[in-house]
């Protein structure tokens, strides 16, 4: 067995920070660890101090060779560190140790005697041992030793015999997006596409709107190199315990397939550890920064309440249209003057109902897991009625709305996984009743009292931003400039936090709309979809007038793009975006600009929160509504033109 078939590039740490001997050994043993390599951390190490005991195991010549033979090592495996001025290890010779390999073994057979013997006559050669010293980089320090074991044993080196078909699949991935739309199976189909060009087998998962397709079963995760996560919300992690694991944006699934399947072939990826308890992606490979999980829990909750916002919203719609055709006086009862009307309008409330609670809930289920769902939820119906100390029945002065909802789902979430963190130091005892007892009360109580006090604060804040949308919408300075920002805003990043952030903050307003009276939520929505409208539409009469600006493959799918279009789904620019950002992307923005400012200029209105043209005649005023849509992207596509010269001329 070679040296450089147990020794992986994690386990190896040039210049470590230590100056003891106690402090190298914990440095080992977290590195074995971090490889995967042990069932029971303290066990090992315990094996290790145990064997200390007996006799120090440095070895001279700057070297030590810690080792243990326990049943906690999984397979057997080394790890290393160099350390620039040494630690005393007790060697004999009374040096310090600059280079120290911990070996585990397993308790069947002397494997750790056999990689003993041979890293003894590997370290015998000074020059080897100065060149370990010295590396740079874990890479270097293994190539040293590969190259050492090939010169001094070379009868082992012999033309490798043709691997066999490994069952299953090499990699593995999941993909999902808020909306579980185009993003999802974009990045689906890029990396199954990339796999197929590097030779590489590959199976993806979808996490789609319509729940989890082509879902990676047990015997494939376990025969798996190591697992891909492309995704804008979280995922079900824990069943990659004990595998390489590489989470990033679902954008880089699109855009960067064949280095993210690279990653995982050229073993780049740290092997990831569920705690068990928190089923969140965010933590996978521990390669993501706080504003990223920060995104990600926010996406979760989004993308679980979208359905509730799209449904409702359309059904209260429909609500309005057949009042309006009945001629129902534009009252405070508008929407519900019919026996019809008030059908559509009430069964849309309560799917409407639903959007703070589903919204805050999944955003603490996503940093919490299942204990925070209830903190989540109870935490958004609080928000939504306003409950105070005072009156916990609720007040309308107090509620806090789509903000509060956001709060409580953060904050409560995050105070109920302190909880869990804090409660693993119980007896075994109360395992049972942690999830149906301490968790949902205390939980309970978290929510409950925080809810209460920050409700008034929050809810004069709720109060002045729907006072200030009612002023925008009666003046038109203000109204229009509003609008242009949130409808060039869905052309940024076509789907990602830009694009969603916008919409986002259309739909929470939405409920606080009320026809012929606060028309302004209904602006703002007409502005966002309309934005959200156009870069498809610009980039589909691109490819169909200015022909000689694209490929052929692109002039091909460009007329896709009117369909995606005037259904609101924006993401059909994407493909373009990424081929030529500097020129797509701030032609699409301010076409989409130019839009949304039309749209308010011309006092269109949209009471559904989705739907493009099937939504129609939810729109108020849609013949300048469609005008409008035809403007701006008739703009984008001019801005295009002058951008993005033709293909077959030199810029």
């Amino acid at each position: 067995m070679r040296i450089t078939d147990l020794l992986k590039r994690e386990g190896i740490m040039v210049n470590a920070n230590v100056s003891t001997k106690s402090e190298a050994i914990d440095t080992l043993v977290k590195l074995h660890d971090k490889c995967g390599n042990l069932n029971d951390v303290a066990a090992y190490k315990a094996g290790i101090l145990k064997r200390e005991e007996e006799g120090t195991t440095a070895i001279g010549m700057e070297v030590a060779i810690p080792h243990a033979k326990s049943a906690a090592v999984k397979a057997p495996a080394l790890t290393a560190i160099t350390v620039q001025n040494g630690v005393d290890y007790g060697s004999p010779e009374g040096d310090m140790s600059k280079l120290i390999f911990m070996i585990a073994a397993t308790m069947d057979g002397d494997v750790h005697l056999d990689v003993l013997a041979r890293l003894m006559q590997m370290l015998m050669h000074e020059d080897f041992t100065d060149k370990l010293k010295a590396a740079k980089t874990p890479q270097e320090f293994l190539n040293i030793i590969d190259a050492q074991e090939t010169a001094q044993f070379p009868d082992e080196v012999a033309a490798p015999a043709p691997a066999a078909k490994k069952d299953g699949y090499q990699v593995l991935a999941v993909t999902a997006c808020p909306t579980g739309i185009a993003h999802t199976y974009m990045a689906a189909e890029a990396l199954q596409k990339a796999g197929d060009e590097l030779g590489v087998t590959i199976k993806v998962e979808t996490n789609g709107s319509g729940g989890a397709k082509n879902v990676l079963t047990a015997a494939e995760i376990a025969a798996c190199d190591g697992i891909i996560i492309a995704a804008d919300k979280s995922v079900e992690t824990a069943r990659f315990d004990g595998k390489p694991v590489y989470s990033t944006k679902v954008a880089d699934g699109i855009h960067k397939p064949q280095e993210l399947i690279n990653k995982i072939v050229n073993k780049e990826v740290p092997v990831f550890h569920s705690d068990k308890k928190a089923d969140n992606s965010a933590d996978a490979g521990g390669n993501e920064s706080f504003g990223r999980k920060l995104y990600k829990h926010l996406m979760n909750g989004v993308s679980h309440m979208l359905p509730f916002v799209v449904a409702g919203g359309i059904f209260i719609a429909l609500a309005f249209l057949i009042d309006a055709l009945s001629g129902a006086p534009q009252d405070g009862n508008f929407g519900s003057a019919t026996p019809v009307a008030a059908w559509f309008k009430t069964i849309g409330g309560v799917a409407f109902n639903f959007m703070l609670p589903i919204l805050a809930g999944f955003i603490a289920q996503s940093i919490a897991d299942r204990p925070g769902l209830l903190v989540g939820f109870v935490g958004g119906a609080l928000a939504a009625s306003g409950s105070t100390f005072a009156a916990p029945g609720g007040d309308s002065t107090s509620v806090s709305g789509f903000l509060g909802a956001l709060l409580a789902g953060f904050i409560a979430g995050w105070l109920l996984k302190m909880l869990e963190k804090l409660c693993d130091h119980l007896p075994r005892a109360l395992e049972g009743i942690k999830p149906v007892l301490i968790y949902p009360l205390a939980g309970l109580g978290i929510v409950g009292v925080m809810m209460c006090a920050v409700n008034p604060i929050m809810g004069i804040i709720n109060t002045g931003m729907t006072n200030g949308v009612s002023a925008m919408a009666q003046n038109p300075a203000l109204i229009v400039p509003l609008c242009a920002l949130l409808a060039g805003m869905m052309a940024i990043d076509m789907g990602g936090p830009f694009n969603k952030a916008a919409y986002v903050t259309a739909a929470g307003l939405l409920s606080t709309g009320v026809m012929g009276q606060n028309e302004g939520p209904f602006m703002i929505m007409a502005a966002v979809m309309i934005g959200g409208m156009v870069p498809p539409i610009a980039i589909a009469l691109s490819t169909t007038i200015f022909k000689n600006r694209w490929t052929a493959e692109e002039r091909k799918n460009g007329p896709v793009n009117f369909v995606m279009g005037l259904s609101f789904i924006t993401e059909g620019a994407i493909p373009y975006a990424a081929g030529h950002p500097l020129q797509v992307i701030p032609s699409c923005i301010v076409g989409s600009a130019v839009a949304g400012a039309l749209s308010a200029l011309f006092g269109c209105t949209l009471m559904a929160p989705h739907g493009g043209i099937f939504v129609l005649p939810t729109i108020g005023n849609p013949l300048m509504y469609f005008l409008a849509l035809v403007i701006g992207s008739v703009v984008g596509m001019l801005m295009l033109a002058i951008l993005k010269r033709p293909i077959n001329k030199k810029a």
